[in-house]
């Protein structure tokens, strides 16, 4: 990748969907962007709890809880995106690595390992997590393309929204950042 492209990469932000995304998978979301380079980009959509808890995630794949599994039935899963469905990714703010973790900031990383599942089981875990289900993907030039047509807003990233709990919420405190309301803004894209 070119520096130039580094300086234009969208790694560690929020992508924001826009009011004329209602039709779509993405209507109302939040995605969280963790990579982009010039091949494209993947991101986990934040915002959309599934049915399932992260104790059903325990209880498919033969994790053994050792902790109050009362705290894991409460915690949702989320549907991270339409690509690798059947695929877990875990966001988290732990220093340690499991394997396949990738570093996208000091604070965050993400990973697709059990053996993270296994030790937040155990409580050996990170403290702060989003487990999903699926991801989010754009071909080269794709992402690029649909912020251009006004499909997204982009805002730098919080850990702090992350991993808020309050998924309703997400979509409107992500573009607060940015100084919008998304109760105000036209289904109809315009182009200035």
């Amino acid at each position: 990748m070119s520096d130039s492209s580094l300086d234009n990469s969208l790694e560690n932000q929020f992508l924001i969907a826009m009011p004329q995304l209602m039709d779509s998978y993405f209507a109302n979301s939040v995605t969280y962007l963790w990579k982009h380079t010039e091949e494209g980009a993947l991101g986990i959509v934040i915002n959309r709890p599934l049915q399932a808890c992260v104790l059903d995630i325990f209880d498919e794949l033969d994790i053994v809880c050792d902790i109050d599994e009362g705290k894991f039935h409460m915690e949702h899963v989320l549907a991270g995106g339409p690509v690798e469905r059947d695929k877990g990714f875990i966001i988290h703010d732990s220093d340690n690595r499991w394997e396949s973790s990738i570093e996208v900031t000091s604070e965050i990383t993400v990973c697709t390992s059990k053996t993270i599942l296994q030790d937040i089981a155990t409580g050996s875990g990170p403290d702060n997590y989003l487990v999903a289900l699926g991801c989010a993907g754009w071909d080269a030039g794709q992402l690029e393309r649909e912020i251009g047509e006004n499909a997204w807003l982009t805002a730098p990233a919080s850990s702090e929204l992350i991993f808020s709990k309050d998924y309703a919420s997400k979509v409107y405190e992500a573009a607060a950042t940015l100084g919008v309301n998304m109760q105000q803004i036209s289904p109809e894209a315009g182009h200035s």
